[in-house]
Order: structure tokens, then C-alpha cells, then sequence
């Protein structure tokens, strides 16, 4: 039994203050997580490439197919586990955006919360895909300080010394980014929060979003 098993509203380890409510509330598409956070379609590339030298070896050896044969099963075990994890992943976690902050309920084997005030959020970095999905890294202008340990997968590559808190594989990413950007800017009217969009899409001005 985990703490979570017993929480008084999902995806919250307590029930919300007063004057506090949920705006959106959502989940990793496990698919998208997998192609994103777990880079399948890099790892299903990479035993492509040496199923290929494999099988050149063996036609120019006259040998036999052992060799392909052994590594096609290593590259769909390997696959195999990391959509399992992938699907794990997305199944223990529960992004909550409410009118005050952002929870992030994480983590498989030891389950945790990340609270995360939207006063203290200075940008908001959509990187959208062709089917809808997307991710949404979270800039933190405050002195809070994140492990990219702690945060993993759910984390914005490459960003080790300053890590940025993501929203993986998030379904309508566009739409849930523009409610992000709407409630920072009603939390911290003065903020610089502003929302941008990675490329290859046009980066929408913070207005944009919030009118969006």
C-alpha cells in the first residue's frame, strides 16, 4: 500500500484550502511518453541499424543468422520494457493544476508530490506534436530547488544545473498550456510568466495564449 492509495482527492496528498480549486487535471499519454521520455523510436532506430550490419556480416561470412536473430530479440525485449515503463509511468502519474499551484503526483515504485506555486512560475515552454499531445516544461523564477533525479521523467532534457519541472505526453498540450498561462497570470498578475511554443511552431506571446 502506497501513501497515495488513500489520498482524499486523486492526485492530492490532502483536501485543498480554503479559497483553492481544481482547474485541469490530466495524465501522460503513455504512447507519447514512451516516444518522448524513453526515446523508443531512437532505441528501435539504433537495432535497426545493427540488425542491418548484423545481417551484411552474415550474408558477406556465409554464416549463419544467429547473430540477427539474437539481436532482433534484444531490441523488442529492449523496447518491450520501455514501453512497460513507459505505461507505468503514466498510470502513477497525475498533473494537477488548481488556481494556486501545479502537483505533480510522480514517481512508480515510491510515489511523491511536487507542489509547484504559480506565483513562482516565470515561463511556460510548450513543445507540441502532430497528434495533439505535447509537453510543457515549467520555468521556475524562484529560489526552489528540484532534483532532475527527483523529477525523472518528468523533466525537461538537458536542463542539469537549473532542472525544469515538464508535463509529459500531455493530450490537447495547447489548450492545457493556455490554461496554465491563465491561471499563472491570475495568480501573479505582475509575473513575467509568458508561454512559449518550441520550435518548430511559432512561439504564441503570452497574451495569445491567455486569449487562447
Amino acid at each position: 500500500m502506497t501513501e497515495y492509495e488513500v489520498e482524499p482527492i486523486r492526485g492530492l496528498p490532502g483536501h485543498l484550502p480554503a479559497g483553492e480549486e481544481i482547474v485541469w487535471q490530466g495524465a501522460p499519454d503513455w504512447r507519447a511518453l514512451a516516444r518522448g521520455a524513453f526515446s523508443t523510436r531512437l532505441v528501435a532506430g539504433y537495432f535497426a541499424l545493427l540488425t542491418l550490419w548484423a545481417l551484411a556480416n552474415a550474408v558477406m561470412a556465409h554464416a549463419g543468422y544467429l547473430g540477427v536473430e539474437m539481436t532482433i530479440t534484444l531490441g523488442l525485449i529492449g523496447l518491450a520494457l520501455l514501453h512497460a515503463l513507459a505505461y507505468a509511468a503514466a498510470r502513477s502519474t497525475v498533473y494537477t493544476l488548481t488556481n494556486r499551484r501545479i502537483v505533480l503526483r510522480i514517481g512508480i515504485a515510491v510515489p511523491k508530490c511536487i507542489n509547484l506555486p504559480l506565483s513562482q512560475i516565470g515561463a511556460v515552454d510548450l513543445a507540441q506534436r502532430a497528434d495533439g499531445t505535447g509537453d510543457i516544461a515549467l520555468t521556475i523564477a524562484g529560489p526552489a530547488k528540484l532534483g532532475v533525479v527527483a523529477l525523472w521523467p518528468h523533466a525537461r532534457p538537458w536542463k542539469i544545473i537549473t532542472p525544469q519541472p515538464m508535463l509529459r505526453g500531455v493530450p490537447d498540450a495547447q489548450g492545457v498550456a493556455a490554461l496554465v498561462a491563465r491561471a499563472c497570470l491570475a495568480a501573479n498578475p505582475d509575473g513575467l510568466a509568458n508561454t512559449r511554443a518550441a520550435q518548430p511552431h511559432r512561439a504564441p506571446s503570452f497574451a495569445e495564449a491567455v486569449k487562447a
